[in-house]
């Protein structure tokens, strides 16, 4: 059993790949095409259980904890308890971290779009007051 502060080191670090990979299949363009099928499947299929298989492609939530038995089976991670028991404990810590860190990259992400509307927003309102002082007619010297 390794020391407390090596497992959440581990812990720690083992979210971050959680986090992403389940982020970039849920959220990100490059698989858009699979997760409007699965979209499509989960409202669409005639058994529950089909249903909810397509739905674990299109929730973070839910997919992180596939992406955390991968993970658990791949690294062998155990916290606290060096027996089935800590793969439990580890299963449910990552996918809480990890859905800590989705959760903080979602908030960021909207604070950078809002800040990039905003830039959008003044620069036309710019544009528009330019266009407007280039269409004024010439005071002729007059003050």
């Amino acid at each position: 059993m390794q020391p407390l502060g090596i497992q959440l080191i581990w812990l720690f670090v083992l979210a971050i790949p959680i986090a992403c990979i389940a982020w970039t299949v849920t959220h990100e363009e490059v698989f858009r095409e699979p997760r409007e099928y699965c979209i499509r499947c989960s409202k669409t299929r005639k058994t529950i259980l089909g249903r909810k298989f397509f739905y674990l492609f299109t929730c973070e939530y839910c997919f992180s904890h596939y992406v955390t038995a991968i993970m658990l089976a791949l690294t062998g991670y155990k916290l606290l308890i060096d027996d089935w028991r800590g793969y439990i404990i580890a299963g449910f810590a990552l996918v809480w971290i990890a859905n800590v860190y989705m959760s903080l990259f979602g908030l960021i992400r909207l604070d950078i779009k809002e800040e990039r509307l905003i830039t959008d927003l003044n620069e036309k309102k710019l544009n528009r007051q330019k266009a407007a002082d280039d269409n004024k007619p010439l005071d002729n010297g007059k003050l």
